[in-house]
């Protein structure tokens, strides 16, 4: 038989169910309950409160009673609820995880769940595991086996430090219009034109284009950004030469800094990217000009990432070449409008990583100094 139980609220505890039931933020379970006390200690019957909210009479029953028994918190909090026994015990768990970690089997490029739920059924004592249970312990892991992300893994020697920290420093110095740091590097691109005109947009079709495209070879974006100032620079060319990338140099000394002394230059380790390549492009006397002007600094190997240019060459594929381009002249001529405007706008990059944070972030993957060794005295 239940026992009846009588809502009696003082005034404090109305202001508080009053300030819930008007809080969009409070949960709406949270908020039911304040209204169905609310409604009891005015004397509403249960059937007509049960009908308005609406809500069950036995959710009402129990709120009474929690708040009569264990108070008003208690009375607007969820009730904990006991879930099913779960099904992998925690040595059965981590057998999951070590195989999801592990090679898949020969003749599969990688793990299912419908995969990892039948071979662990093998090595654990049950008849089946569903792939529910399976995806539900990997993802409290924090585990997608059938995911994988392509990573380029330097070795921090002694050469990686020195080349890293040379850049660090470099970016960390103040602006100095006499020796300016430019960064450098170039990107492919292919040629795309379309085989049938697009339908454009209308209001409820997206915009439609044919799968099938035609090829119209390929160009090369030579890309410079200083890292001081709001400046870009995109070159387009038919293809990356050693003759090329003198050109680009000539130019960065001729044309776009004629006023510097020296210009720190930063780049990857392309084996284009040589001063040897200005003498083979140049007569000596003018190699040996421009040369006296640039001052090179490269990223480490397998580190294109502490290049401030790689970032710029991301914002510049998002924003202007995901798309068809067809040919060298529009390339050029879209390119031109994306750097007139980023320029117009201030645009840079905010470079936050230092020396400091690389010895802190990275100190365990320091190489360690040798001690010298002590001769033994006679």
């Amino acid at each position: 038989m239940n026992v009846r139980y009588i809502v009696e609220l003082s005034e404090q505890e109305l202001e508080q169910l009053e300030v819930i039931v008007n809080d969009s933020k409070a949960g709406p379970q949270k908020r039911r309950r304040a209204q169905i006390l609310l409604a009891c200690d005015r004397g509403v019957a249960e059937v007509v409160i049960a009908e308005t909210l609406p809500c069950g009479t036995s959710t009402i029953y129990r709120t009474k009673k929690r708040l009569v028994e264990e108070g008003l918190d208690a009375a607007l909090s969820e009730l904990a609820r006991k879930g099913g026994r779960r099904k992998l015990t925690g040595k059965e768990e981590a057998t999951l995880v070590a195989l999801a970690c592990s090679k898949p089997p020969a003749g599969r490029g990688r793990w299912t769940l419908e995969l990892l739920a039948d071979h662990v059924v093998r090595l654990v004592e049950h008849d089946s595991i569903s792939k529910e249970t399976v995806r539900r312990r990997l993802a409290e892991n924090e585990l997608k086996p059938w995911r994988r992300k392509m990573w380029c893994i330097p070795a921090v020697d002694a050469e990686f430090v020195m080349r890293m920290e040379d850049l660090l420093d470099l970016y960390a110095e103040r602006a100095n219009s006499k020796r300016p740091v430019v960064c450098f590097d170039e990107t492919p691109i292919q040629l795309i034109a379309e085989s049938r005109v697009p339908i454009p947009a209308v209001p409820g079709r997206l915009r439609r284009f044919d799968y099938e495209y035609r090829r119209n070879g390929t160009a090369n974006l030579f890309v410079f950004v200083d890292v001081n100032r709001p400046w870009r620079h995109v070159k387009v060319t038919e293809r990356r030469t050693k003759a090329d990338f003198a050109e680009c140099m000539r130019d960065l000394v001729d044309v776009h800094y004629p006023h510097a002394r020296v210009i720190r230059v930063v780049m990857d380790n392309l084996c284009t990217h040589r001063a040897k390549n200005l003498y083979e492009a140049f007569e000596p006397e003018e190699a040996r000009r421009v040369l006296r002007r640039l001052e090179f600094h490269y990223t480490p190997k397998h580190a294109s990432w502490l290049n401030m240019v790689e970032i710029e060459i991301s914002v510049l594929s998002r924003q202007c070449l995901c798309r068809r381009i067809p040919s060298i002249r529009q390339l050029t001529r879209e390119v031109a409008a994306w750097k007139r405007k980023r320029d117009a706008t201030g645009a840079r990059i905010n470079w936050m990583f230092n020396v400091d944070d690389a010895r802190r972030k990275l100190g365990r993957s320091y190489p360690a100094p040798t001690k010298p060794a002590v001769a033994n005295a006679a």
